[in-house]
């Protein structure tokens, strides 16, 4: 058995980030994961294990010394670091009252990818949240859906920090533990906010497009600054207040084959965001279409001033129709995502830090201790 103390994750911490600085790598750096320990053999190395979608037959979660071992620690880092409560990652069935006398009068939200391993939950105080994946995710995928889920629903306040307990990278083992922080930026949306956005666009499909912009606007492309534009849902009506600014790349490839699940599609807008126009996205994550010129007023929109001919487009065009617009600063990387013809988030994307694990030096206690 794996046994660590809780001042392993203290030491992970940072003392002092940089001022402006947005770390993290999930949600456009929305999500912020601050440090994570894992218990397995591939500890240092980002967890690459799925979530499966199909229904399958998963053992119980079994109340092993391990696990309480990892429950207890959690429950200590929740308490040192003030987090809003402790989340943890279910693939099985629970005894939901061992669970429960466990855990104490601890907040805990349960997440589930299946329906039916969150039954009873509520029962015994437990914030059950579902995440609907229409494929294999993986786990960090799963774990940010969940928080913003929960933060749509009102069960974690907007800015808030989490203890999440999960298996990274065996799927019948709890191996890993993170302290997540739902960064500045989120702080200024309500669950109220995201609810609407959702109302628009799926979570899912904005973090995709958030996250690709993110890229762009951090990396360019062969050494150059890109300034691009992603008009995400009403796809009808945004194709109806456009018109082609010149040859359309995507036409032509089958749907599954413009859609943002396909690492392919991403690295080809990646490389096309070089092009004047819009990319069109669906609801459901496809590319409908590159390089349109948004015909739309801007008559009735109000900008800081700085902002180009590419943010009024995209401001106007979240304001005549349903559509969320992204808009890449070329000039400073900044991601902006309009609604209803208004800036409603913003990430500095070139001071964004990826995720980071680092290696410690951490001697295991003896049997003295």
């Amino acid at each position: 058995m794996t046994t660590f103390c809780s001042g392993i994750l203290a030491n992970l911490l940072p003392e002092e980030l940089p001022e402006g600085h947005n770390d993290g790598f999930l949600l456009g750096g929305i999500v912020d994961f601050v440090a994570t320990v894992s218990f397995g053999t591939s500890a240092y190395t980002i967890p690459a294990r799925n979530i499966s979608r199909w229904s399958e037959v998963m053992e119980p979660l079994k109340f092993t010394d391990h696990f309480k071992s990892i429950i207890d620690h959690a429950l200590h880092l929740s308490e040192e670091l003030d987090a809003a409560g402790i989340l943890i990652l279910a693939e099985g069935e629970v005894d939901w009252s061992r669970l429960r006398r466990l855990v104490d009068d601890a907040k805990v939200l349960v997440v589930a990818t299946q329906p039916e391993y969150l039954i009873g939950a509520e029962e015994y105080g437990f914030v059950p949240v579902h995440v609907n994946t229409n494929e294999d995710e993986a786990v960090y995928t799963v774990l940010t859906q969940a928080i913003l889920r929960a933060v749509a629903d009102d069960s974690l306040p907007p800015g808030s920090r989490i203890i999440a307990v999960y298996s990274g990278f065996d799927a019948m083992h709890f191996d890993s533990v993170s302290v997540i922080n739902l960064g500045e930026h989120l702080d200024r949306l309500s669950g109220r906010d995201l609810r609407q956005l959702e109302s628009k666009v799926p979570l899912k499909t904005l973090k995709q497009v958030v996250d690709l912009a993110v890229e762009i606007g951090r990396e360019g492309r062969e050494g150059k600054s890109v300034g691009t534009l992603f008009v995400i849902g009403d796809t009808r009506n945004v194709l109806m207040q456009s018109k082609p600014a010149g040859f359309d790349p995507m036409r032509g490839y089958q749907r599954k084959e413009r859609n943002l699940n396909d690492p392919r599609t991403r690295e080809g807008i990646k490389e096309i965001a070089q092009l004047d126009g819009a990319f069109v996205i669906s609801s459901d994550g496809t590319c409908e279409a590159a390089c349109r010129y948004l015909d739309t007023s801007t008559a009735t929109i109000t900008l800081s001033k700085g902002l180009g001919a590419r943010h009024w487009a995209g401001a106007a065009i979240s304001k005549t129709t349903n559509a969320l617009a992204i808009v890449v600063s070329q000039s400073s990387g900044t991601v902006r995502i309009f609604q209803n013809g208004e800036v409603v988030l913003r990430i500095e994307s070139r001071h964004r830090r990826p995720m980071v694990w680092r290696d410690f030096d951490y001697e295991p206690p003896t049997a003295a201790d």
